[in-house]
């Protein structure tokens, strides 16, 4: 992903910005930009006085000390997801964030989901309260099947010393940070996680989640990498009707009258509301990640509001460490979760992680963050 982003830059495809350096551990990725000043590690690139601003698209544990040493300096900083491993180095980097030395500084998030235009049409209609009080969601998300040579790829990979986590900390960042920009953070969340039920890895492939709402509304995120052909099928039901999009197709069942009220009103003991139905198709945004990276442009440049901004990244982390940690304690866990709760029990399964402490790291750039 890092090449592709440089690539990017360096065809022009950002308007106002230039690729004024690279930086990889891996001198043939280096090779890949010809006459662009190149860096064996992140501190002599950060150290360099070349840049403006830093793009992260590294192993996720980096992204924390990467960000913190950027914004120490002085830097704009757009980051991969996700924003990091667990909500503690999230809150670590957006202190960095507070402590900044130049208010202009720019931080965001690279969550490109946000500009497809299902999504957004989706988000229209829940905040026109076009579906009343939402009753219940349902995201099945499981069209991320991988085979054995993926998690071979990298020996970073689905791992707890080089990930941090598996199909939550990977695939559903993006579909997670949606799931609380449509819908808001849950109060409660229990969840199953099978742990290389169908891979030989030692994190989560399979996951089956309930998430429960202060205003009674509950949900149900079930995602999994070892389903083909997988399904993609997210359903909000409320009290004037019920929204599915899947594939390029958002469906939008409405009542003729709220629910609530014709099931306490109406004589008839079989009886239903009498609905309406539209049907929206919508073609994918015209590649996404180059949006956010021209939105992140314009917002050093000329003050345009972020569509992803870093703060608003904490809330999938969250999500994700919730579901791990009710997993592996087997509760129900409350929200917001105590930071300090999943970053030890991390570090607990860090320690049994089959890549050894001198292997991992070498996965992580050469720079420490300022104090």
């Amino acid at each position: 992903m890092g090449a592709t982003h440089a690539r990017a830059l360096a065809e022009g495809r950002v308007p106002r910005a230039t690729l004024a350096a690279v930086s990889d551990t891996d001198p043939a990725a280096l090779a890949r930009f010809p006459g662009v000043p190149a860096f064996a590690n992140a501190a002599l690139l950060l150290d360099s006085g070349l840049l403006d601003a830093l793009l992260i698209a590294t192993p996720h544990y980096s992204h924390t000390p990467l960000s913190i040493a950027a914004l120490s300096r002085g830097l704009h900083v757009l980051t991969e997801k996700p924003l990091a491993v667990h909500k503690a180095d999230c809150l670590a980097m957006l202190a960095a964030y507070e402590r900044r030395p130049r208010q202009a500084q720019v931080f965001a998030e690279m969550l490109n989901l946000r500009v497809e235009p299902r999504f957004l049409a989706l988000r229209r209609k829940l905040q026109a309260g076009e579906l009343g009080l939402v009753q219940r969601i349902n995201w099945i998300n499981t069209d991320w099947f991988r085979t054995d040579a993926y998690y071979r790829s990298g020996d970073w990979r689905a791992t707890w010393r080089g990930e941090g986590g598996g199909v939550l900390l990977n695939q559903c960042p993006h579909v997670l940070d949606l799931w609380q920009w449509l819908f808001g953070m849950p109060r409660r969340v229990h969840a199953f996680c099978e742990f290389g039920r169908f891979h030989a890895i030692e994190v989560e492939d399979q996951v089956t989640a309930y998430l429960e709402y202060e205003s009674g509304k509950s949900g149900v995120f079930v995602t999994s990498t070892a389903e083909s052909p997988g399904t993609n099928r997210l359903e909000v039901a409320g009290e004037l009707g019920k929204l599915v999009l899947e594939g390029d197709r958002l469906t939008f069942t409405q009542n003729a009258s709220s629910m609530t009220e014709f099931l306490k009103s109406s004589p008839e003991p079989n009886a239903r509301p009498k609905t309406v139905t539209e049907e929206l198709r919508f073609a994918p945004a015209d590649n996404g990640r180059l949006t956010l990276m021209k939105n992140f442009v314009d917002a050093i440049l000329d003050g345009e509001a972020l569509i992803a901004p870093a703060s608003e990244g904490l809330a999938s982390v969250e999500l994700a460490n919730a579901m791990l940690y009710s997993s592996l304690q087997r509760q129900t866990i409350d929200l917001p979760l105590d930071p300090a709760l999943y970053a030890n029990e991390l570090a607990r399964l860090v320690e049994g992680s089959r890549i050894p402490s001198s292997e991992a790291l070498r996965l992580v750039p050469h720079v420490l963050p300022d104090a």
